[in-house]
């Protein structure tokens, strides 16, 4: 899994049949600083995350192992809302 911000959503009415019904969010990865590393990509949100939140996600197969995603066409999917990040003791991040 990777870890990212939302940063904004995207809107389809025209896709594949088996993506319907699916919410899609903007998600830029972060690093174990919490900064953003330039990479962005479109999740599939089985949480209902909403914007400036801190997410995991995961790719690839991985991606379609949820209820929501499951033999669906998603290479993203959104699994877990952070609250909080700690790295050798340290608090990176708290919501």
């Amino acid at each position: 899994m990777m870890m990212g911000i939302v940063v904004g959503t995207v809107v389809s009415t025209r896709k594949n049949e088996d993506l319907v019904g699916l919410r899609f969010l903007v998600v830029n990865e972060l690093d174990q600083n919490m900064k953003e590393t330039g990479k962005m990509v479109v999740a599939a949100d089985s949480l209902d995350a909403g914007v400036g939140e801190v997410v995991l996600y995961a790719s690839g197969s991985s991606a379609r192992q949820t209820e929501a995603t499951k033999n669906r066409p998603v290479d993203a999917t959104i699994m877990a809302i952070v609250d909080e990040l700690a790295i050798d003791g340290r608090s990176r991040y708290l919501k």
